[in-house]
């Protein structure tokens, strides 16, 4: 019966599948070659289905056992995964890893750094969210991810903790249509209130009632960056970009940097910080993550 099956024999399955004969199976797993003849001979009694055709010299999977190994392999490789798993967690590893992505972050960079996450926490299985502001935080204050990374939110509640990764270079720009872009020399501050300027809203309320970086008297708000990026393009407004997210736009004539005065010819920086509730700091995934986005160089995150 079904009921009846152990994992040995499962393994021993997939051990002379793989091998080719019981013989080299037997040696693969440490077993005798009688052992192994015994264990699938009792496999198949209990599924009532020849695995194995062994009239010639060597045994070969009949067209049943080639649809059941398949399914046999995935079940070996399940336990093999709840046994790290399980191991890893009694150990102090997170059973699964959430964090949330401050959208100023270029996220190709936590692709990379998730693709070498992978192989160094292979059952640990890893959830992301992409958010703007509070809203980069409201997750870790209710305790639904472990860290975020932040840098657009400016200021903090109580009860967490900072650790600063990298900083972001973000820079004004509009479209090369746009007033604002054809303006001659630097653009004072009068002047950039009479044009619309686009700025990110807050989908939590972590902010509410406070404007970053606002300068002119008439916004539109947008709760995404790619939306943002999208209307600067369109000539809707000018407003704050990172670097890396338009690059490619000024180069290729898109968007235009402005030029503002009283700041700084190349931008400002803007601090990225992993933050974490100082109560319950993160675990072996999460404190490996931090690091390593710590040791990737500024000139790749900006």
């Amino acid at each position: 019966m079904a009921d009846a099956l152990s994992l040995a024999q499962m393994r021993i399955f997939v051990a002379v599948a793989d091998a080719g004969s019981f013989s080299a199976a037997a040696r693969r797993v440490r077993r005798t070659q009688s052992a192994i003849s015994e264990a699938i001979a009792n496999l198949e009694a209990q599924l009532d289905v020849q695995l194995f055709d062994r009239s010639g010299r060597y045994p070969r999977l009949t067209a049943e056992g080639s649809v059941l190994l398949d399914d046999v392999r995935a079940i070996v490789a399940g336990v093999d995964d709840l046994r790290a798993r399980a191991k890893g967690i009694a150990g102090g590893l997170e059973p699964e890893l959430t964090a949330v992505i401050d959208v100023f972050l270029p996220l190709e960079r936590v692709a990379e750094v998730a693709k070498e996450f992978r192989e160094a926490f292979p059952v640990t299985p890893l959830r992301l969210y992409v958010e703007a502001l509070g809203a980069a935080v409201q997750p870790v204050l209710e305790g639904k991810a472990s860290f975020g990374f932040v840098g657009s939110l400016p200021t903090l509640p109580d009860g967490l903790t900072a650790e600063r990764i990298t900083s972001i270079r973000c820079i004004m720009v509009a479209a090369e249509s746009h007033p604002l872009a054809r303006h001659e020399g630097a653009i004072s501050r009068d002047e950039l209130k009479r044009h619309v300027q686009l700025v990110l809203t807050d989908r939590s309320d972590l902010s509410a009632g406070r404007e970053f970086g606002v300068m002119s008297v008439s916004t539109w708000k947008l709760a995404d960056l790619s939306a943002k990026h999208a209307f600067l393009i369109g000539g809707l407004g000018w407003g704050s970009m990172p670097l890396h997210a338009v690059r490619q736009d000024i180069a290729e004539g898109r968007l235009v940097e402005l030029s503002i005065e009283n700041m700084p010819a190349d931008g400002f920086l803007m601090p990225m910080s992993a933050v974490y509730r100082t109560a319950a700091p993160p675990g072996p995934a999460g404190r490996w993550m931090i690091d390593r986005l710590k040791q990737c160089p500024s000139e790749r995150l900006d």
